[in-house]
Formats: structure tokens, sequence, C-alpha cells
């Protein structure tokens, strides 16, 4: 989020969390009025937020002050009486919402991150307000008025490439939002975002009690077996803190395959484990979503077409690389063939495994996992406890992660830890160019709470911008299991990818060099947003990077060659699986917003149902890795119409990760070049073009069916 117009769909986009303890001081929405920490920029280094100033209780009335400044600031500039400029218009609203989004920022990172009582029920309150708040600036027709003016003249107005694209993609902006309709239609509008904003909040907030509410409690120990010691601890300390002395609690994920599913032999607990999953958001009870889910998906049509566009998708993908979306269809259903016959040998393998051991029953989805476990050891000889002491959590950080940036971009890093965080766990890095200059922070929140929601993401308390004087400021949060007491961080070699990733969201903010807050970082089209973090990953097995971090935690000792040969050899291993998960979900997506607006309200699980079976998905023993009522990515996470974007984002990834293998791999002049084109560029060009600036032509999908072993 940035502090621009563009900023405003963002601070719609509330996070899911429960409630628990925060180490920021407690303060009711209610509490007499006090300073307001958010009028004026941090003193803090580079502008960072001051968490010994900022109480819960402050967000609501930063935030309804700051929408009242940025009122005021469009109004001035809609009101001028000086014809439009590129200066007194376009600069001006570039300027403008400063206050609004140092409060907001932050305000959206701990309602994601560290969740309460508090901030949930501003989170409530506020999104409406946002949504209304975002309509009365992109529906002021004087302000259009301007906009439009710029845009008709903006051949003639002697502007370099960077500000025209600027005032054209304003003028889109203005567009997409309605500002081209009638009265009575603007009318309509707003009450549908309202009515969106109100829903997609009221998800994210039941998501996470629904995860939590559904975690599965076992009262004999015996039924844990399989599980490593630190896993069983970890269990037993989560059911204490819940009131569950003597007992062990499972907690869940946001997927719908639960890691632990892998470990477990009792397979009556795989089964419980497994249908709390799936069931989530679908029990008829208070946090039940399929009435919210259905009601979304016909806001968003209904809002496509006042906008011109025959379903929610059409609008969505105009605005992105794939254009439409047959594109995006085109992309995963080919896909499909291939990713079925793999998954059918890949069950027939396990089935053989169930049947060798007189198991006397078919492969279930809650079996997949834990077989597919005894294959990879039975034909690679790799155990997922063999590789974990090699991968403690700081060495993976520091001397993987860090390191490969030095290499390829010539950064570093230093921690800080005279900045204050709004919990201990929570660090900071300082990262500085090649020459020692500042480039900016981040604020690493690496382990899992109840009060956080899942996955991994990345997010910023501010972004770069020439134009304001800022320097970057992006967080890094994860949902890695805490350990016990006087005990490493060991992680999974997923965790360690997944790590990678975010970094690669983290460079794509911190490496931004824009001058326009809309350009910059991570502002571009969801279906290129995802390139830069997947890109990352490849680095995690660089032979110079891997031999750098994998080492074990008790002996330093590097990981033994055959154990990373293992390692290599797996990688293409349950991809039929993998890939046919997140096509089924991809799809489901994109069946829920290509309805058109006359569309009935859906039965969430017929439809659910149905979508999965036009693809030839609907499988007994594969479900979607995320189902409609726990699908957080498009309900509360702007990636409505949007989760093919990984899919996207992943051909162009493997075909530039193509492009480093072609010309010599890590060196800093390849770094250099990536980081010029893409990284540091954001927006400012369209991703077709930033794409060719880096590789010299379009992306070819050969090195993505090479890489998953679909080929």
């Amino acid at each position: 989020m940035n502090h621009s117009l563009a900023a405003l769909s963002v601070l719609l986009l509330a996070a899911s969390c429960g409630t628990s303890d925060n180490s920021m001081k407690e303060m009711p929405a209610t509490a007499p009025a006090r300073e307001n920490p958010f009028a004026e920029a941090s003193t803090l280094y580079l502008g960072a937020p001051d968490f010994t100033k900022i109480h819960n209780g402050d967000f609501g009335p930063a935030m309804e002050e700051g929408m009242k400044k940025h009122l005021e600031e469009v109004k001035a500039i809609a009101d001028s009486k000086e014809a439009p400029t590129f200066d007194n218009t376009i600069i001006a609203l570039e300027k403008s919402g400063q206050e609004l989004s140092r409060a907001s920022k932050v305000f959206f990172n701990l309602v994601a991150s560290n969740l309460n009582d508090s901030l949930q029920a501003v989170n409530t309150n506020m999104a409406p307000k946002l949504a209304a708040h975002s309509d009365a600036i992109n529906l002021d027709p004087k302000l259009f008025a301007r906009v439009k003016t710029l845009y008709d003249q903006r051949g003639s107005l002697g502007l370099d490439s960077v500000s025209t694209r600027l005032i054209e993609r304003y003028y889109t902006q203005f567009v997409r939002a309605g500002a081209l309709l009638n009265d009575a239609d603007q009318k309509s509008l707003r009450a549908l975002n309202k009515e969106e904003s109100e829903l997609s909040t009221l998800f994210s907030d039941n998501l996470l009690k629904e995860v939590n509410n559904a975690a599965v409690l076992v009262d004999d120990k015996a039924q844990l077996d399989g599980m490593t010691d630190a896993d069983i601890e970890a269990a037993a300390n989560a059911a204490k803190e819940k009131g569950y002395e003597g007992k062990w609690l499972i907690t869940l994920r946001n997927t719908t395959i639960q890691p632990v599913l892998a470990e477990i032999k009792d397979r009556a607990l795989r089964e419980r484990i497994f249908t709390a999953s799936i069931n989530r958001g679908m029990l008829g009870n208070a946090t039940d979503q399929k009435a919210t889910v259905s009601r979304l998906a016909q806001l968003r049509a209904q809002r496509a077409k006042l906008l011109g566009f025959p379903n929610y998708a059409a609008y969505s993908l105009d605005d992105q690389m794939a254009k439409t979306p047959d594109a995006a269809v085109k992309l995963l259903t080919g896909m499909v063939p291939a990713a079925l016959q793999n998954v059918k040998a890949e069950a027939a393998k396990l089935q053989a495994v169930i049947d060798k051991e007189k198991g006397g029953f078919t492969l279930a989805p809650w079996d997949w996992d834990f077989y597919a476990e005894k294959v990879r050891k039975a034909e690679y000889d790799l155990d997922e406890s063999q590789i974990k002491p090699y991968f403690e959590l700081d060495r993976v950080l520091h001397d993987g992660v860090f390191f490969a940036a030095n290499r390829l971009y010539g950064i570093s890093f230093k921690e800080r830890t005279d900045l204050p965080t709004y919990l201990p766990e929570v660090r900071v890095f300082e990262v500085f160019a090649a020459d020692g200059s500042t480039i900016g922070l981040i604020y690493a929140d690496y382990y899992a709470r109840d009060n956080k929601q899942g996955g991994a993401w990345m997010d910023s308390f501010q972004d770069q911008s020439d134009l304001l004087g800022e320097k970057p400021i992006v967080t890094q949060n994860m949902n890695i299991q805490k350990p016990a007491e006087g005990q490493p961080a060991l992680l999974s070699f997923d965790e360690v990818t997944t790590m990678f990733h975010e970094f690669g969201h983290a460079l794509h903010g911190v490496l931004s060099k824009q001058q326009y807050p809309f350009f910059t970082g991570t502002n571009v089209p969801r279906d290129f947003v995802e390139f830069p973090s997947q890109f990352n990953e490849n680095w995690a097995m660089d032979p110079k990077v891997f031999a750098n971090y994998a080492k074990n935690w008790k002996t330093g000792e590097p990981m033994p060659k055959a154990l990373v040969d293992k390692i290599k050899k797996s990688s293409k291993f349950n991809q039929g699986f993998t890939t046919t998960e997140y096509l089924a979900a991809a799809l489901l997506d994109l069946q829920w917003h290509m309805l058109p607006a006359d569309a009935p309200l859906q039965d969430v699980p017929k439809f659910g149902k149905a979508a999965l079976a036009n693809y030839g998905l609907d499988l007994p023993m594969v479900l979607p890795r995320y189902r409609s009522c726990y699908f957080s990515h498009i309900w509360g996470g702007g990636y409505g119409a949007g989760y093919y974007a990984y899919m996207w984002s992943e051909v162009l990834e493997a075909d530039a990760f193509q492009w480093f293998k072609e010309h010599g791999g890590m060196t800093r002049d390849n770094g250099m070049h990536y980081r010029e084109t893409i990284l540091s560029t954001g927006g400012s060009k369209d991703a077709g073009q930033l794409y060719r600036d880096f590789r010299g032509r379009d992306p070819e999908v050969g090195p993505l069916l090479e890489k998953r072993g679909l080929k």
C-alpha cells in the first residue's frame, strides 16, 4: 500500500485473524481521545513505526482523521480554479493521503499478524467506511474531469514515458472504479462495494475462528505415533494454552491437506484431522461461510455487469497480464491431462504400498501424504526427519536467504535491536547497498500464533518513493512452529523454500527505485507479482547457496552429498498431486467468478463439485488445495479470479531461471540485470514489456513443464 490514490483498493483487503494477547498496549476503541501517533511521520529511523507510542485504540480515530484529511486534500485538487496540469493534479494525488496510509499500513499488518478483540472491532467498523472513502474519491466527477483532460492531452504534455503511463493508469483506475457510470449506476455501485467490504471482512473474521475451532484435541498420546518428539511437545503446549492440560492439540493450517497427515500412523486420527479441515465453514454454525461465499460471488458479478463486463473474472483479468479468463483457463486446463496422468500413477503406487502391508482399504485423501512419505522413503531413501537438522532457521536466513541476495545484488544485512516492534519475537534488519548506504528495513515475524492469519506473506509499513523521499520498510511473515524453550527452530524443506519465496517479494519491495508511489515495489499486476517470489525459490537449491546454509545445527557439518542428491532427485516427486490440487483450486476460483450477474445464489457444495467435474478434477482422493468456504485468497485476500496467478507467474519464473542457467547462473552481472529490469522497476512499464526487457522475448511454458516433470 502506498500514499497514492492507488492505495485505496488495498486498504479494503482486511486480513483474517483471531484473538489473543498482544504486546501492544490494550485500549478499547471508545477510549478518551489522545494524541494521534500517525498525525506526523514517525521520528524513528527511516520513519519506522514507533510501537512504544501506538495503542490499539489509536487506529480507529487515526484512520477517521486520515480519511477526513485525505478528502480535504482531494477536494482542493478537484475544486482548483487552475487548469489541470500534471503537477497540480496527478502529482498532488500522489502526495495525498499520507496520514491515512501511515495508520492503515500499521493497522492491517497487525490485523494479519497479531489480532486482538479491539483491532477486530475496528476492522469490522472501518471496512465499509474505507469502501465509501474510496468511492468518494474515485466517483468524484470534478476530479475525474481533471484526470480525463490530462489523459486526452497526454501526448502533447512533453512528459517522459513513466509520467505519461502514470496519467494513463490513473485514468484507467477511475474508469474501472465507475467514473463513467451515470448517477443511478454509481449509487448502485457504492451499495455493492459497501456490502462486499462488509462480507469480505466477515469472511476473514470467521476464517480464523473456524481454523481454531476445528483444531483436533487428542486424549491418547499413543495416537500421535509417528510425530516427532518436538511436534508432540508443541501439541501438548498448544493444548495446555487452551486449558487442556495433559492432552494434545493438533492445530490446522489454512490448506485442505494438513502437514501432520504425513506423520501420524493412526488412520482414524488422520481421518478426524482431514474431516475437520475440509468441513471448515460448512457446519451450519455461527461461523458458517456458505451464505457469505455465495453472496460475495453474486455481488462481484453484479458489480462487473455495471462496469460493462460479462462477469467478474472478465473485469478482473482485463487489467492483468492474462487479459481474459479464457487465457487463464487455457493455461490451467492445458496442464490438466499431464497432471491427471501423473496423479493416477502416483495413486497406484500408494495403493500398492497399502496392499503390500495388507491394509485392506482403498486409498483415501487422508492417506495420501502418509503413504506418499513411505514411497518417498522407499524410492529416494529420504525422510523429512533426516533433513530438518540441517535447516535451522537463523542459518537458513543469514547463510541462505541473505547470502543469495548478497551474491546476486550486492546487498547486505544487519540486525537492529534498537527499533521497537509489536512483539519481542519480531526482528528488524537494515538493508545496505554495496556502497554501504542504507536501502531500507525488513521486519521479520516468523513464528505461528493463534491470532495470526495462516500461510506466509510480505507487506510493508512504508513503500519506497523518491517523490516522497521515503525508503522501503517491508515485512515478512510465516507460520513456523515455535520450538520449545531451548530448542532450535528446525525447518522442513518446504518451509525453507517458503522463506526464499517471501524474500523474493521483500526484494521486490526493498529494491524498488521509483519516483511515484503508484508504481513502487509490488504495485504490479497480480499475475506478475508472484514472479519475483517464485523466482527467488530457485536459489534455495543452488549448489553455492545450499552448501552455505544446509549445515547440522549441532555440529555445523554440511549436509552429506548423498542426502543432498536425494533431495534433488525427489524434487519432482508427488508433483501430480501437488499440481492437481492447485489446478482444482485455481479453476474453482475462476468458475465462481465467471458466474453472470443474473445467476441465483449458489448451493456452495454442489457448485464446487460441479465446477471441478467440469474440468475432470472431481477426484475422490485429491481435493482442491482450498475449498470454497476456507479459500482465503479469493474471498478475503484480494485474489478473486486471480488464484491462477501463481501458475501464470511460475511460467515466468521457470523461463527466467532458464535464462540464468544459459548465462552462467548466479553471478553479480546476471543478478544486476534482473534487478534493473524487474525488481527496481515496479509497475512503471507494462508487465509484458518488463519481462521482455529482461528476457529479450515473451515467456515460454516449456521450462515449467520440465521443472514439474509434466513434459
